[in-house]
């Protein structure tokens, strides 16, 4: 609640992080909070290459910290600005910059009952399972509001198929283009 003058308004939050996925995840956040009436509030979450114990040796740790943060802001307003231009999302929008790991963050930040999370489902592949940390699966496990996972883009495969027939110079079937 929002002191005395009624339920606080809806918000989307969405996890942004640059990624196919997550683009994806923003664009689907934007149309539901124009459906809803809502408020977009996309998140980035960041911490520092080589974790919080590595970036806290030495003097100029407070320094790296801000540059870091700096980085981070940098990139949310890249990523905002290609997926929603000049015209931006056409609802109101709170971006922010958070530091801490992704899932924990977008779970401490769509804290209200009335809030949705929108979280890109990420690859697929059994290897890519295995050695990563599933944001969305953490957000579906301890979020307190409905969750919305947006499975990948058709097109990701097939790029991501393009790039691995370039990195390993393999010669491109012509035949099926017209």
């Amino acid at each position: 609640m929002s002191g005395s003058d009624g339920p606080a308004t809806a918000r989307v939050v969405v996890g942004v992080s640059g990624s196919l996925g997550s683009l994806a995840a923003l664009a689907r956040a934007a149309d539901e909070a124009r459906r809803r009436g809502a408020e977009l509030w996309p998140v980035l979450a960041w911490q520092p290459p080589g974790g919080e114990l590595a970036s806290r040796r030495g003097p100029g740790a407070s320094l790296l910290l801000d540059e870091w943060q700096e980085m981070a802001r940098e990139r949310l307003v890249t990523v905002l600005q290609d997926v929603f231009g000049a015209s931006g999302p056409g609802v109101w929008m709170h971006a922010l910059v958070a530091h801490g790991t992704p899932g924990l963050a977008l779970v401490e930040i769509a804290d209200r009952e009335n809030d949705i999370l929108v979280v890109g489902a990420g690859r697929r592949s059994p290897w890519h399972r295995a050695c990563h940390r599933s944001v969305t699966r953490y957000c579906l496990a301890h979020a307190s509001c409905p969750v919305l996972a947006v499975p990948p883009s058709p097109l990701e495969s097939e790029l991501a198929t393009a790039h691995r027939r370039n990195a390993w110079r393999l010669r491109l079937d012509t035949r099926h283009l017209v």
